[in-house]
């Protein structure tokens, strides 16, 4: 019986619900933490274990030693202007190479099974006539979605010489509660009525509550069909962008100011502004199909998307009267 789940970037956003979900469904969990030092108080575990710095010499051995399952979700993360000299290299470096030493670890203290956060990235950056989904021919546009597509062909190699049980998670964007990045940018956007020219957009995109992943990973680690097997996952709706910014700014109590500007002279206004890759971001689809996950494990995303968006902007609102 899987009792004993060891935990990496266990202080990180997702890291801290999932650590605190599974303690709660009676699972002993391990904290791996780049650094004890770190911000770890409030962390919900029995134990934390010190890994070190993913880009130096991770120890491994005594962080898997003894758990029956290990949840990777320690990671250099997607960023929108890296200043890396390689930025290749340097996710490689954090986010392939160690990757794949803590599979060789899991394999050599006999760990069953180790579920990977990857990311949607793997699959590609926009889709156009279907959804994304697990049988896509992988086609990363990044250096970030190239290291997690490395990792998981690695992982694979790995499993199938080993027998270690790799459990592949993909999701898209997500969000709640300690959110950061683009989410944060967009909720400053909308707390302070800056005027936003997206009015006409009409894509689709999917995202995940925290949440939800959370659920999601759980059942990645306990569930038997799980071993060997790719999911995509999601949130049960899929919102156009001025979807997504109205009721993101309905959860704050505000009102969103879209602005219908033609998709011509945006698309020509981004170019003129080197921000074309940030309109395609805010007006491109992009659609995850999840049945597999639903079908396979029997998991649902049991948290709907306005119940998280009001949890993410409850969060921030704190963090705003906080720093006020």
């Amino acid at each position: 019986m899987t009792n004993r789940i060891l935990v990496t970037g266990a202080n990180g956003f997702v890291g801290r619900p999932l650590c605190e979900f599974l303690q709660g469904q009676g699972f002993v969990v391990r904290a791996g933490v780049r650094k004890v030092a770190d911000s770890t108080s409030g962390l919900r575990a029995q134990e934390v274990v010190e890994i070190g710095d993913l880009g130096g010499e991770p120890r491994w051995d005594a962080a898997v030693n003894g758990m029956d399952v290990i949840v990777h979700l320690a990671a250099r993360v997607h960023v929108m202007r890296d200043k890396a000299a390689n930025p290749l290299a340097e996710f490689r470096r954090v986010n392939l190479n160690p990757t794949l030493e803590l599979a060789r670890a899991a394999v050599r203290c006999n760990v069953p099974r180790l579920v990977f956060v990857s990311s949607i990235k793997v699959n590609g950056e926009e889709t156009h006539s279907r959804p994304f989904s697990d049988l896509d021919r992988p086609a990363p546009m990044d250096a970030y979605g190239r290291s997690k597509m490395e990792a998981e062909q690695g992982l694979t190699e790995i499993s199938r010489s080993s027998g270690l049980e790799v459990v592949i998670v993909r999701p898209p964007l997500v969000y709640g509660p300690h959110v950061r990045g683009n989410f944060v940018r967009m909720l400053d956007w909308l707390y302070r009525g800056v005027p936003l020219p997206l009015a006409g957009a009409t894509n689709r995109r999917s995202l995940i509550g925290v949440q939800n992943l959370v659920s999601a990973l759980a059942a990645a680690v306990v569930h038997p069909k799980a071993a060997h097997q790719t999911f995509l996952v999601c949130d049960d709706e899929h919102l156009s962008t001025p979807e997504l910014l109205r009721r993101v700014a309905a959860a704050m109590s505000r009102k969103a100011r879209l602005v219908p500007v033609p998709a011509r002279l945006l698309q020509l206004a981004a170019s003129l502004c080197g921000q074309r890759e940030t309109l395609r971001r805010l007006c491109g689809s992009l659609v995850v199909d999840s049945k597999k996950i639903q079908s396979m494990l029997g998991w649902t995303p049991s948290v709907s998307v306005d119940e998280q968006l009001r949890a993410t902007a409850r969060w921030y609102l704190e963090q705003r009267e906080d720093l006020s």
